[in-house]
């Protein structure tokens, strides 16, 4: 705190020396008038603010600029805003020259703390524009650090109430208080600490704006500061924050190492009795959510805190796998994910160090350089700061081709069969051979050593099996500890059987033995349905030589399988299925054995025992399709098309209800849904269209979707199982298009149909179907078109569907570049991989969208617009390799082209065109650079565009000035009232269809039917509310009900939703 000095002074006179502004101010004398001097004033007020105590050659640069604004021309001005000015100078003078003022004068130090006083009264207007800086004034005055921790508190409660806004409208004032986090004062510190577990409750969007200062705290010299830093940060753990957005990669690995240590001392342990248990038990579940991050160094780290806090590798086996039971068991669904992702990623990485090791067993040729440096990217992308990775994995794989000692290392611990023990003296043996005594520090080493430490297997081998295993067992017999870990018996069995089953595709080796097969047969007899089904996969993944070294272990699998598949649950029939044909040599007889009786016995009118012969009937023909797929034709075109998909044998609940709980779909449907399936397995199976069969079952699935999922027009199935016959045509589509011999035959047109789900009016049926489309792409599996789809999603009324769509696009997107740099292949390759060739299908399927029928009209412009705009903002982000005037190149190719769809309907081809020419205003408003040369000539598909006539030039432009104004701004103005008080919001329905006979799906039939254009136009309107705010998934759905020929959205709670 600065004193007044005891003796009055002499004030030195601030000519004494030159007056020095700051950059790009100049003199400030009475020779100018009050607007220049407040002008010039606010420059050298952001340069005092900007300053601290430690800025030294500034403090004595601008000492004669502070010794004259303390001149009379300051103090004693008229005019309030350059008082106001000055006084926030000296008030920062004060603190930076602190505990020594420039002022040295008794008279002078007191005129200026009574000038800056009364500039206090401007505190009486909070409304005043100048608001902050009285307030600015306040705080800085307050010397005592008793006035300025209540003023702290003060401002902490105005900060951090629920419904505050102050941070947002008063930035000055906010940043103010955030530089009390630096006060000398430790109770102020301390109360601002306090303040951000608050203030991050109310107010998670403040977050960034804390997390610097809270990383400087969590040093501070006093310990009770650091302690609320770490209290705070588990806070907001505990509330679901994003531990990842808050803190910055130093303090949250403190924060989360401290939490497992606390979850280690606490829980394994038990150091404080069950009680204080229970209280952090979520700190395991929050810890693992932490793997679902994008950042490499946060998987590391969550890997190495379930290897030495959550389940320590150091334990005996015996202890390590029963700590690994119980956590299983007690982990939240999506803990579970993250624990199984971590464990499939350590796999991958386990599969390309023994590729890379099968490629130095080969030959040195151009192929293998190039096969290794694939290798080599792929496992450096696993490891941190994947730069430097990629260089210390280039010198690594350079000692491996030297080294064969090495190699034989790295091979055993990679080996299937090595066992913890045998994995830990390889990598001891493997660190030893790169040690350099004489180097410090090793950065390689420690590169090679995240490397060893992530495809090591030290939780799970043979002997670590055969412990769950008998843990399991004792749950079983009712023997063991599940009620002291607290987990029921049934929890326990089968957690115990999916933590199993996971671990069958990561460690399949290790289950190879009588023991451990026994007691999985003896989870088969089990009643509890999820618990055979995951005893039935691990048999399948695992399997493979029961038939030749367990003769006794076969002899009682295989009737337990076909009783499975004639009678067991869907799903078991479906591994029953595949576990036969994975496992078993003379798997033609075993599936035949099951095919013929289930064959017989099907009969529509009892629909609920259709469900697991038809999944068994469809798994079969697709696994063994030479032996099934000619007997399984007749029963398609007699049983499943004619008598089950086109017969509707019941009346649905009329309770107008868009969607149902699983256990409320009546038989019939769920057997016609299933029975969808199965034509697709039976064509998946085939993987040739000689028969023609694809064709009718195109036709098929497309006349499902035409008539809303009403395929016979009879009005007897519910709205609820529409809505899944409608999820499951477009599925199976998006499912056929996956194999390249059906995606060459879907027309335009069906693609279109399909499309068009992911804005079904059910909400669950555009989740769903939006779900399986990301699942699909990402996988590369479908063909670049169906991304197009996404384009759809910005006319979802949900505002959450839209950010997950938006999140699709981008992972597929990324997904699809690395590809290419990983990847270096023939030009013709890139159009179906290259993400910017997404853009021809999108335009297409947005001029046949059929929500646009007025190509001119201002609204539905705009829609065209934020459907363009929501694909091409994240294909936009970058401009690599002049990706924007490529895209713009390639919109005005089509401008030059026909709709190969109508070649010869003006409306078809203005709509093209008009779509277009919203693409070229959207690319050219967000891009300065799409008017240079495109670097390649764009290729068109010919399916969807005619190829251009040299005849013909069409430099027309179809945007009236009015429409490009619209597009512009987004706004158009409103002519009525009803005009401007709702907002419509269209959603596509299925357009009109003119169905053929259907029934002939088995048959030879050798066209496809089409579509017709819409003749009309089904439309719903949303709230510009709900279209705005959305609504949230797990509250409320948007649900459409007809009210006087027009669909509206409304929204019901979710017990409605639910079917309670």
């Amino acid at each position: 705190m600065m004193e007044f000095p005891q003796q009055p002074q002499q004030q030195r006179p601030a000519g004494d020396a030159k007056i020095i502004y700051p950059l790009g101010v100049k003199e400030i004398t009475d020779k100018i008038s009050n607007d220049e001097v407040v002008k010039r004033l606010k420059l050298v007020v952001k340069t005092y603010m900007d300053m601290d105590q430690d800025s030294e050659e500034e403090k004595q640069q601008y000492l004669a600029l502070a010794l004259h604004l303390a001149s009379e021309f300051f103090l004693r001005n008229p005019n309030k805003d350059v008082r106001l000015l000055v006084a926030c100078c000296l008030a920062d003078i004060f603190r930076i020259y602190a505990p020594e003022a420039p002022y040295t004068s008794h008279d002078k130090l007191k005129e200026i703390f009574l000038f800056i006083t009364r500039q206090l009264k401007g505190l009486e207007d909070t409304k005043s524009p100048q608001f902050n800086r009285y307030f600015y004034l306040l705080e800085v005055r307050c010397n005592d650090g008793e006035e300025r921790l209540a003023v702290v508190k003060l401002l902490a409660k105005l900060f951090g109430a629920k419904d505050s806004e102050l941070a947002t409208q008063n930035r000055p004032l906010w940043q103010c208080f955030l530089g009390r986090f630096n006060d000398i004062h430790v109770p102020v510190r301390l109360e601002c600490v306090k303040f951000a577990s608050h203030c991050l409750m109310n107010h998670p969007d403040l977050a960034k704006d804390l997390t610097d200062f809270l990383k400087v705290r969590s040093h501070d010299p006093e310990e009770a500061i650091r302690h609320d830093v770490i209290v705070t940060i588990i806070n907001a753990g505990k509330k679901d924050l994003n531990l990842h957005v808050l803190f910055q990669w130093r303090v949250r690995k403190e924060a989360m190492m401290g939490l497992a240590q606390l979850y280690k001392k606490y829980c394994l342990h038990h150091e404080a009795g069950k009680e204080s248990a229970l209280k952090i038990s979520w700190i395991k579940d929050k810890l693992l959510h932490i793997y679902y991050q994008n950042s490499i160094d946060d998987k590391l780290l969550v890997e190495k805190i379930f290897a030495q806090n959550m389940v320590p590798h150091s334990l005996e086996t015996e202890e390590k796998m029963k700590c690994l039971y119980y956590l299983y068991a007690c982990l939240d669904t999506n803990a579970v994910k993250a624990l199984n992702e971590m464990w499939k990623c350590q796999n991958m990485l386990r599969g390309l160090v023994r590729e890379l090791l099968d490629l130095h067993k080969l030959p040195t040729s151009e192929a293998n350089t190039s096969a290794m440096f694939g290798k080599l990217m792929t496992i450096a992308k696993n490891l941190p700061d994947p730069g430097k990775a990629q260089d210390f994995m280039k010198k690594f794989n350079q000692v491996l081709g030297e080294d064969e000692k090495l190699r034989l290392q790295l091979d055993q611990l990679i080996s299937p069969t090595c066992s913890c023990k045998q994995a830990e003296q390889c990598v001891r043996e493997i660190t030893r051979k790169l040690t350099f005594p004489k180097q410090p520090t090793n950065p390689f080493l420690e590169m090679v050593k995240f490397l060893l430490e992530r495809i090591a297997p030290v939780h799970i081998d043979s002997e670590a099996i055969s412990a769950l295993v008998k843990l399991l067992n004792k749950s079983v017999e009712g023997t063991a500890d599940d009620d002291d870990e607290g987990v029921t018996p049934d929890t326990a069995i089968r957690a115990g059987l999916e933590l199993l089953k996971v671990l069958s595709f990561t460690h399949p080796t290790a289950f190879h033995s009588a023991e451990t097969y026994e007691s999985l047969l003896q989870c088969l007899k089990m009643e509890d349905d999820k618990v055979a089904e995951a005893a039935i996969q691990i048999f399948r993944n695992t399997g493979q030589k029961i038939e030749t070294e367990l003769p006794q272990i076969r002899s009682t699998l295989i009737p337990i399988l076909h009783q499975k598949a004639k009678r067991g649950t869907p799903h078991q029939a479906k591994q029953a299925v595949h576990c036969i044909h994975a496992i078993f040599h003379n798997k033609e007889v075993q599936l035949a054995q099951i095919f013929e009786p289930l064959s017989r016995s099907l009969n529509a009118d009892v629909p609920e025992q259709l469900i697991t012969p038809l999944v068994s009937l469809g798994h079969i023909s697709m696994l063994a399709p030479d032996q099934f797929a000619s007997p399984m034709k007749s029963i398609v075109a007699n049983f499943i098309v004619k008598d089950l998909l086109m017969n509707d044998r019941s009346v649905g609940n009329k309770n107008g209800r868009l969607w149902t709980a699983d256990d409320e779909v009546s038989p019939e449907v769920l057997a016609k849904v299933h029975a969808i399936k199965l034509l697709v397995r039976w064509l998946l199976g085939m993987k040739n269209n000689q028969s023609k069969s694809a064709n009718s079952t195109l036709r098929l699935l497309s006349a499902m979707l035409v008539s809303e999922g009403d395929l016979t027009e009879q009005k007897k199935i519910s709205k609820s199982d529409m809505s899944r016959l409608r999820l499951a045509a477009g599925s199976a589509i998006m499912k056929l298009a996956q194999e390249p011999c059906y995606h060459e035959i879907i027309t335009p047109e069906q693609f279109q149909l399909c499309g068009l789900v992911i804005n079904d009016e059910c909400y669950q049926v555009r989740q769903i179907f939006a779900q399986k489309l990301h699942v699909a792409l990402v996988k590369l599996l479908l063909p670049l078109e169906y991304m197009a789809v996404f384009a759809l999603c910005a006319k979802d009324p949900v505002k959450e569907r839209r950010a997950h769509a938006r999140q699709c696009l981008l992972k597929n997107i990324s997904v699809r570049r690395e590809y290419i740099k990983q990847n270096p292949m023939a030009p013709e390759k890139l159009l179906s991989l290259l993400p910017e060739y997404v853009v021809p299908y999108m335009i297409h399927l947005l001029a046949h969208d059929p929500d646009l029928t007025k190509p001119q009209d201002l609204e539905q412009l705009r829609d065209v617009k934020e459907c363009l705009w929501f694909m091409l903002e994240v294909l936009m982000t970058k401009n690599e390799n002049n990706s924007h005037s490529f895209l713009r190149k390639m919109v005005e190719n089509i401008k030059q082209t026909k709709d190969a769809q109508a070649p010869d309907d003006p409306k078809a081809n203005e709509k093209l065109y008009i779509v277009c020419d919203v693409a070229l205003f959207v690319i050219a408003n967000k891009s300065t650079s799409c008017h240079l040369d495109s670097p390649k000539d764009p290729v068109l598909p010919s399916n969807f565009f005619t190829p251009p006539d040299k005849d013909f030039i069409n430099d027309k432009e179809y945007l009236s000035p009015e429409a490009k104004l619209v597009l512009q701004t987004g706004k158009i103005q409103q002519t009525g009232v009803l005009g401007a008080v709702n907002k419509p919001l269209t959603v596509t329905v299925r357009r009109p269809y003119i169905k053929t006979t259907t029934s002939d799906t088995g048959s030879n039939a050798s066209t496809n039917s089409q579509p017709n254009s819409p003749a009309t136009n089904k439309s719903r309107d949303v709230s510009s509310e709900a279209s705005e705010t959305g609504a949230r998934e797990n509250e409320e759905n948007p649900v459409i009900t007809k009210a006087g020929g027009v669909k509206k959205v409304r929204y019901i709670s979710c017990e409605h939703r639910a079917g309670r």
